[in-house]
């Protein structure tokens, strides 16, 4: 029997917290992300995949993309960080990292990069 990977139901009420309450760059990109209003794609906000849980998620592209504040900024959450990526790249998906600082400054740039890494343009 093949193990569950997304949304796993021992995790349902740290996803559920974690989508009620967003990070202010969190809000802030989905709001543009949100029902297919970005290139048509499904995103997914507060997704589990395993024993992580990503930002927002698009499983039409095997897409992640996370939001950092200034807890990822010190050599331990780096380090987590850097784990946690390669071990869902292994699984097939492409992570992608933005500050928060870059979507409240660079929202254009953040939404380029986004389409930019779309396999199925």
């Amino acid at each position: 029997m093949r193990q569950k990977r997304h949304n796993k139901s021992e995790l349902k009420i740290f996803r559920k917290d974690l989508r009620t309450t967003l990070t202010p760059a969190e809000a802030f990109l989905w709001k543009y992300i949100k029902k297919r209003q970005f290139e048509g794609r499904k995103f997914r906000k507060q997704h589990s995949i395993d024993n992580y849980i990503v930002d927002f998620y698009c499983a039409e592209e095997k897409l992640i993309i996370e939001l950092d504040g200034e807890v990822h900024m010190n050599t331990v959450s780096e380090e987590y960080d850097k784990k946690r990526d390669l071990y869902l790249h292994q699984l097939g998906y492409k992570v992608l990292r933005f500050e928060n600082k870059m979507v409240f400054d660079n929202l254009a740039f953040v939404l380029e990069d986004i389409k930019i890494h779309f396999k199925n343009k």
